[in-house]
């Protein structure tokens, strides 16, 4: 089995500039959103590709910003507490339920 990512520059400089503005706009808010949007960018435009067969199959990540809003709050409160430390672990874990949470079609 091979991953292959198709994330090309424009997209990314546009993700990018999109969640800087909301950022701005929020005074920082955006940002604990910012993770589930990541994964969910980096996982939607990934591919497994069987070596064997040939065959690829695109990876699907079932998340969505606002479902996990108690989580968001949870780590809002522990990033608060730690003075950002917390921040750095909330962005791993988000990794963890978005894989977690992800399919092949």
């Amino acid at each position: 089995m091979n991953i292959k990512a198709d994330l090309s520059i424009i997209d990314i400089i546009g993700h990018l500039v999109l969640w800087l503005i909301l950022s701005v706009i929020t005074f920082g808010i955006a940002l604990f959103f910012f993770p589930y949007s990541f994964a969910r960018f980096v996982i939607n435009r990934t591919s497994v590709i069987d070596t064997a067969t040939g065959v690829e199959r695109k990876m699907v990540c079932d998340i969505s910003l606002f479902s996990n809003i108690g989580h968001i709050i949870l780590w809002v409160i522990i990033s608060l507490l730690t003075f950002g430390l917390g921040y750095i672990f909330y962005f791993y874990r988000v990794w963890n339920y978005a894989l977690n949470n992800s399919r092949t079609q």
